[in-house]
């Protein structure tokens, strides 16, 4: 239905964007990896997809064709849905994901939130083949360049927290998660943060 929408970062969240173009405000999910490539960007353009559900419609946006292909190949297998999908590609980059099917991980990719053994080993026999010839590297060509060390209490904590809360995951164990990982490095981005605490929780 719509190729791509180009326009005005209204808002912007490491699980969602509104793009307003042309005075309408559309709402569309994204991926970490969509959100680290338009972070910072007063225009953007996301390539979307389209999805209606008996009780819901939904835009999901792609800050890049390559991928938009790679959502499309993993919600094509049974029992993959457009926020798990999502999910995947928000715990691991193109080129991760990538290397784990063609190394037949299903270990690994089963740590993904709502994916279990048997739904990863049907993405890695589905999928295998492939991704070889899918451009990844272009979905990569924004490479997540790390943000300036943050003093203490920098907004990036509270903002990785209600990202996972987004995700769906508990505010608790999430909580636990982040500030560790901000123990750790407290110059982590927004970014960097999501994508370590989803491999821990």
């Amino acid at each position: 239905m719509y190729e791509y929408i180009y326009g005005k970062v209204a808002e912007l969240a490491p699980t969602y964007a509104v793009i307003e173009a042309a005075g309408v405000g559309y709402y569309l999910h994204i991926s970490l990896q969509s959100y680290s490539a338009i972070e910072g960007a007063e225009q953007a353009k996301l390539y979307t997809h389209y999805v209606v559900r008996e009780d819901a419609q939904l835009l999901y946006g792609f800050a890049s064709k390559g991928e938009r292909e790679l959502f499309r190949h993993l919600i094509s297998v049974s029992g993959v849905g457009g926020n798990t999908a999502r999910m995947i590609l928000s715990t691991y980059s193109p080129r991760e994901l990538r290397n784990i099917i063609q190394s037949e991980n299903a270990v690994l990719l089963k740590n993904v939130k709502g994916l279990g053994l048997k739904t990863a080993q049907k993405i890695i026999v589905e999928l295998s083949g492939k991704l070889l010839n899918l451009g990844l590297e272009e979905s990569e060509s924004s490479t997540n360049t790390p943000l300036s060390a943050p003093a203490a209490g920098n907004p990036d904590y509270d903002e990785t927290l209600a990202a996972l809360v987004m995700l769906g995951f508990s505010k608790a164990p999430a909580e636990k998660v982040v500030k560790a990982l901000f123990k750790e490095d407290p110059a982590l981005s927004v970014e960097q943060a999501v994508r370590a605490a989803l491999k821990r929780l």
